[in-house]
């Protein structure tokens, strides 16, 4: 009978700091979740950011948002909030006018199309978060809310103050 060699030990991450390990933790996180995002959001042929968009436009419905406090808005900064734009009124899904006073201000609106498209992903974006995020308690949901702010804090500035509602 043979000896078994002996097994080479797990090989442990080294990391360069605390910091860096709790920040790679939030990389492969939103990594994660991203993939289960995209998956959906593929399926309409919208982009996260094109969703955003339309989310905060429907909030203000039937109202209009100047592009300036829009981009303030979107959780992600856009580099090229004109093309995403023109992408969604290409699709009928926003509509954009400018002011008679003051033609630099343009106001965008969502649509009836752009609607009826977040009504009918309605329960499929209430699945994925479920799936994204339901296996926590909601005490546990709240913690990580609590500590993903207090994360931010130093790194935002005060119009970010928005995305702070309970």
């Amino acid at each position: 009978m043979t000896a078994l060699a002996p097994q080479p030990e797990p090989q442990q991450t080294h990391f360069d700091s605390p910091e860096q390990q709790v920040y790679l933790q939030l990389w492969r996180t939103y990594d994660c979740l991203k993939a289960l995002e995209e998956a959906l959001f593929v399926q309409y042929d919208l982009s996260a950011q094109q969703y955003n968009v339309l989310r905060l436009l429907q909030a203000v419905a039937p109202g209009t948002m100047q592009t300036m406090e829009l981009g303030r808005r979107l959780i992600s900064r856009a580099p090229d909030t004109t093309r995403l734009l023109d992408r969604l009124e290409k699709r009928s899904l926003i509509q954009r006018s400018r002011l008679p006073e003051n033609r630099r201000v343009v106001e965008i609106a969502i649509t009836r199309q752009g609607q009826a498209l977040l009504e009918k992903m309605a329960d499929a974006v209430i699945e994925m978060h479920q799936s994204q995020l339901g296996h926590l308690s909601a005490t546990q949901q709240k913690q990580l809310v609590k500590l993903l702010k207090r994360t931010r804090e130093p790194h935002e500035d005060a119009s970010c103050d928005w995305l702070e509602s309970d």
